[in-house]
C-alpha cells in the first residue's frame, strides 16, 4: 500500500512538477488567520472546480444538493474550524421545531415552540457573542471582578441565526409551509454565497427556488459576472487599498495626524465600509446567480439618501427589513400611537447596534441612529405639505446633511476603544475623542495639498469610489445592460483583467471582510 501511494505521488509530481504537499494541506485546512473569502485566489480556484462539478450535476438534483451542502459546510469550516457544528445545531433544531409548529393546533403550544426556537438561536448568539461583554459591563458598573472567558466568536453567527429564525417565525405566522426534508433546509441555511456575511435571505424568497428546475439563463450569467466583478473591484481594489494605506493608520493613532487628515480618514472609512460590505453582498448575489438562484439587492446607493430613514431603506436592506418585520412590528410598530412608535424605533435600533458587535460603541451607534429616526419622523409630521421639503435644492441639502451624519456615526462605529467605565467615570471617548479634538482644534487646512500629494493613490481611489457611487442610476443601469449583452467570453476576460489589477495594487495579505466579525 505504501509503495502504491509513493507511485501515485511520483506520477502526479512527474505530470505537474514537484508539489509542496504540506503547503497544499495547510491551504485546505482551517487557519484562523486565513479564512476562505470570496476575494482570495484560493476561493476563485476552488469555485472554478466547484462550478464545473455543479454543472455536471445539473440534472441530478439530489446529488447536486448534497454536493453544494458539503461544499458550504467546508466553506464554513475554513472560516470557523470545528464550530461548524453550531450551524448544524441551529439547522436541526429549527427544522424540527418548525415541523412541530406547523402541525400544532394549540395557539399556546405554537407560541411556546417559537419561543423555544428563539431561546436556542438567540441563546447561542448571546453566549458566543455577548457573555464577556455583559460580564465586563456588570463589572464596570458594580465594581465586582470579572475575568473574560476564552470564547471563540464563530464567523457569521449573527447572519445564519437570524436567517434560520425567520423560517420558524414565518412558519408560526402561517406565511410559509415547512420544507420537505432536513437536507433541503440545511441547503437553505448553509448556502455558502450568503452564509458568513449575508445578505440575510428569507426562506419565503429562497426555498421556492430550490424546487424549481436548475436554469441559468444568459441574463443570469451576465448579471452574475457583473456583480462578481463589481464586488471584487469594490472590496479588493478600493476598500483594501485605502484601508491599508491610509484609513487604518489614522484611526489607529489619530493624535499623530492633523484635523484635516482625521476628517479625510473618516470620509475614507465611510467609503471603505461601504465598498467592503456591499462588495461582499454583490459577490454573494453574483455567485448565487451563477448557481441559478436570485437574491434581493442588499445595498442601493445608501449615500444618496435624503434622510436617515431613507438611508436604512438603502443600507444593509436585508437586515433593516428583518429588524422591521420581526422586531419593530412585533413590538407594535406604529399601531399604538406616536410615543410607542418612537420607543419601538429606539429599541429596534439599539438592538440593531448591539447585533453588530459586543461593544459600547455599537450601542451608541445604534442609539444615535434611533434618535435620528425619531427626529426625522417628528420632522415629517411637522412639515407635511411644505413645498420647500419637496424641492430639488432641499433634497441636495438633505443628502449632504444625511451623508455627514452617517460619517460621524461611522466614527463611533469604528472606534471600539470606547468603554463604559472610561466614558461615564472618566469622561474619556478614546480615539473618537482624539479625532474630534483634532478636527475642531487642530484642523490645519493648509496641509491639504501636501496630504493629497503624499497619498495621491489613496485619494484617487476615494474620489473614484464616491464618483461611481453618486453616478446617476440611469448611467449605472446602462453600463450593467451593456456588460450583460457582451459575448460570454468577455466576462471571463474582464474578470482576468481585474485579477491582474488586484495583484498589482495588493500590498499585503487579502483583508477579511469587516462584517465577518458580526
Amino acid at each position: 500500500m505504501e509503495a502504491t501511494w509513493h507511485n501515485i505521488l511520483n506520477f502526479v509530481n512527474s505530470q505537474f512538477g514537484t508539489l509542496d504537499w504540506g503547503l497544499l494541506l495547510k491551504q485546505l485546512t482551517y487557519d484562523e488567520n486565513s479564512p476562505l473569502i470570496f476575494s482570495s485566489g484560493m476561493f476563485l480556484c476552488m469555485f472554478s472546480v466547484f462550478i464545473v462539478i455543479y454543472t455536471l450535476l445539473s440534472k441530478r438534483s439530489m446529488l447536486r444538493t448534497i454536493f453544494v451542502l458539503a461544499f458550504s459546510y467546508y466553506f464554513y469550516y475554513k472560516s470557523s474550524g470545528i464550530y461548524f457544528f453550531l450551524l448544524a445545531v441551529v439547522t436541526c433544531s429549527d427544522y424540527l421545531i418548525a415541523d412541530i409548529i406547523y402541525t400544532t393546533r394549540s395557539k399556546l403550544g405554537r407560541k411556546c415552540l417559537v419561543a423555544l426556537s428563539l431561546l436556542i438561536d438567540l441563546g447561542l448568539l448571546a453566549y458566543f457573542k455577548y457573555t464577556n461583554f455583559f460580564g465586563q459591563l456588570w463589572s464596570d458598573i458594580s465594581g465586582a471582578p470579572w475575568h473574560n472567558f476564552e470564547i471563540f466568536l464563530p464567523v457569521g453567527i449573527s447572519f445564519f441565526t437570524f436567517q434560520s429564525l425567520s423560517y420558524t417565525i414565518d412558519v408560526y405566522r402561517r406565511k410559509i409551509e415547512p420544507v420537505d426534508n432536513l437536507l433541503d433546509y440545511a441547503f437553505f441555511v448553509s448556502f455558502f454565497p450568503q452564509l458568513v456575511a449575508g445578505p440575510i435571505v428569507r426562506a419565503s424568497d429562497f426555498i421556492p427556488q430550490m424546487y424549481k428546475p436548475l436554469r441559468v439563463t444568459r441574463e443570469m450569467l451576465g448579471l452574475g459576472f457583473w456583480f462578481v466583478v463589481i464586488g471584487l473591484f469594490k472590496k479588493a481594489v478600493i476598500s483594501d487599498y485605502i484601508s491599508i494605506n491610509f484609513v487604518e493608520r489614522v484611526f489607529e493613532n489619530p493624535i499623530q495626524f492633523s484635523g484635516i487628515e482625521n476628517l479625510l480618514g473618516a470620509y475614507g472609512y465611510g467609503l471603505q465600509i461601504y465598498c467592503d460590505f456591499s462588495g461582499y453582498s454583490d459577490m454573494a448575489i453574483g455567485l448565487a446567480l451563477l448557481l441559478g438562484f436570485r437574491f434581493n439587492i442588499n445595498f442601493n446607493n445608501p449615500y444618496k439618501a435624503v434622510s436617515v430613514t431613507d438611508f436604512w431603506r438603502r443600507w444593509h436592506i436585508s437586515l433593516s427589513s428583518w429588524l422591521k418585520d420581526y422586531l419593530y412590528i412585533s413590538l407594535g410598530g406604529n399601531r399604538k400611537g406616536k410615543f410607542r412608535q418612537y420607543l419601538n424605533l429606539l429599541i429596534t435600533m439599539l438592538l440593531g447596534g448591539l447585533w453588530h458587535g459586543a461593544s459600547i460603541n455599537f450601542i451608541f451607534w445604534g442609539a444615535l441612529h434611533g434618535v435620528a429616526l425619531v427626529i426625522h419622523k417628528m420632522w415629517m409630521s411637522l412639515t407635511r405639505g411644505w413645498k420647500l421639503v419637496n424641492s430639488k435644492v432641499w433634497n441636495v441639502l438633505m443628502v449632504i446633511v444625511t451623508f455627514h451624519f452617517v460619517i460621524f456615526a461611522w466614527m463611533i462605529f469604528r472606534n471600539a476603544d470606547i468603554t463604559w467605565k472610561g466614558l461615564f467615570q472618566n469622561g474619556e471617548w478614546g480615539n473618537l475623542g482624539v479625532m474630534l479634538s483634532q478636527i475642531f482644534t487642530s484642523f490645519h487646512p493648509e496641509l491639504l495639498t501636501d496630504v493629497v500629494t503624499s497619498y495621491w493613490h489613496v485619494f484617487a481611489l476615494i474620489v473614484l469610489g464616491y464618483c461611481l457611487h453618486f453616478v446617476p442610476d440611469s448611467v449605472s443601469q446602462a453600463c450593467k445592460r451593456a456588460f450583460v449583452k457582451m459575448p460570454a467570453v468577455l466576462y471571463v476576460l474582464v474578470l482576468v483583467i481585474l485579477i491582474v489589477i488586484i495583484m498589482q495594487v495588493k500590498t499585503s495579505e487579502i483583508q477579511p471582510f469587516i462584517y465577518f466579525q458580526f
